[in-house]
């Protein structure tokens, strides 16, 4: 099942597959869990602000894997895979935390 979290987000790349974790991994991932939500966030530019988001991320409960696809300066795409929902308010705050901010796009 995919749920996606409302967060006044436009979707501009729907069909992108492409993420920073390997292929074989980021397929056990989703796999494994119920439910995948898609973020978009600002400001990432290495693989340092993507370490930093995805350790942010997966120290939500029920987490269990973290993708991002990187577009460095812009706006990159993160899936989240869980077991369950995961609330809206710990995604942006884990997002903050890392020191980034969720994009919110017209």
């Amino acid at each position: 099942m995919t749920q996606r979290i409302e967060l006044g987000l436009k979707d501009t790349n729907a069909s992108c597959a492409c993420c920073a974790t390997p292929a074989s991994e980021a397929t056990d991932a989703r796999t494994a869990s119920a439910v995948t939500q898609e973020i978009l966030v600002d400001g990432m530019t290495c693989s340092h602000c993507v370490s930093s988001v995805t350790d942010e991320l997966t120290a939500i409960e029920r987490v269990d894997g973290v993708a991002v696809d990187l577009n460095a300066g812009g706006t990159s795409r993160v899936t989240i895979s869980s077991n369950a929902p995961v609330d809206g308010e710990a995604i942006k705050a884990a997002v903050e935390e890392a020191g980034y901010a969720l994009s919110v796009q017209s």
